[in-house]
């Protein structure tokens, strides 16, 4: 799966550390000394678990009484002179006693080693966000109410392609409907910075979104704009979408390239195969990229399109040109070229 360039930045979401201010206000005079352990012999591991807006000094002070270090001074120091200290996430973080006051601060900064850290992905279903959610730690009947129940804003029929994929970190006291939240509020940022908050093209921002969806599903990055405009064209003449990746939204699987005619007969309002139209929802939660497509199609007057290797997507008006293309590609899926 593909990850947004803003999770590539960092965790955000619920993320509120910016602890640097307070480390900087509690920095002792610079002639002091503070004891510190060797860097050379960490020990068990043990968890601190860090709050939203927790102060330096009580981070300092539990990881000496954790014995991760040696002083809350020593933390202090190596702290303030890293301007790093202001990525320090809230959370559960896994972390070794024993440890000089760098490799503690080393260790809180590696999101590896929050427990509760929530990663989502480009394209991922909300059925698959809740897995993540019970692995953490949420009762599942608990999860299941939430999604459930969950206000939709004002215009959304769904609570799928609401959920913005990036990695979030929360603290143990965070409640599933704070989480949920969170994930909405920035997706509803994320809609309003791609232009599809507003009616765009004919299109309402419900549509524009399920519209992302399906970019999210069926191409690669540089091909969005493209099958954007591929949507719009198979609408305005009539043509039925019949895109895979709906019904194996349906059918709840994923990796699979092939697509029986059996699943095609599917009856389910999901299936573009068999209803014309945009689906009634999104079908996964989409990134700001697809987002920022669905709004900007690239000229052209396509009707179809095939993946005939990895990273080569064709585009054609002709139906017998698109018919030597899935040749091709029946004959690359045999050779395994797909993986």
């Amino acid at each position: 799966m593909k990850i947004d360039r803003d999770t590539l930045r960092g965790v955000t979401g619920i993320v509120v550390a910016l602890l640097l201010i307070a480390f900087l206000r509690e920095v002792k005079p610079a002639g002091s000394t503070a004891a510190d352990f060797a860097c050379d012999q960490p020990g068990r591991e043990t968890v601190i678990s860090i709050a939203s807006g927790e102060t330096g000094s009580s981070i300092a002070q539990r990881l000496a009484a954790l014995d991760v270090v040696l002083s809350a001074q020593a933390f202090f120091r190596v702290a303030v002179a890293d301007a790093r200290s202001s990525g320090i996430a809230p959370g559960n973080h896994r972390i070794s006693t024993n440890l000089c006051a760098v490799q503690a601060l080393e260790q809180l900064l590696d999101t590896s080693r929050i427990t509760n850290l929530l990663a989502i992905n480009e394209g991922i279903w909300n059925s698959e966000i809740a897995k993540k959610l019970a692995a953490i730690g949420f009762p599942q009947s608990e999860i299941s109410t939430a999604l459930d129940s969950y206000p939709l804003p004002a215009g959304y029929t769904s609570l799928e392609g609401l959920l913005f994929p990036a990695q979030y970190s929360f603290d143990s006291s965070t409640t599933l409907n704070q989480i949920l939240e969170s994930l909405v509020e920035r997706a509803l940022k994320e809609i309003s910075r791609a232009g599809i908050a507003t009616e765009n093209d004919g299109f309402t921002p419900q549509q524009l979104l399920i519209i992302a969806s399906l970019l999210e599903a069926e191409g690669n990055t540089g091909d969005y704009r493209k099958i954007s405009q591929v949507v719009r064209n198979r609408l305005s003449v009539g043509m039925p979408l019949q895109f895979d990746s709906t019904v194996h939204y349906i059918e709840g699987k994923r990796g699979s390239i092939f697509l029986s005619t059996k699943s095609t007969l599917l009856k389910s309002p999901y299936n573009t195969y068999q209803r014309y139209g945009l689906p009634p929802g999104p079908i996964n939660n989409p990134g700001f990229l697809a987002m920022q497509a669905a709004a900007n199609p690239e000229p052209g007057n396509w009707l179809y399109f095939i993946t005939v290797a990895p990273g080569e997507t064709r585009f054609t008006d002709s139906f017998s040109q698109f018919s030597e293309w899935k040749v091709l590609y029946k004959k690359n899926l045999r050779e395994g070229k797909f993986g």
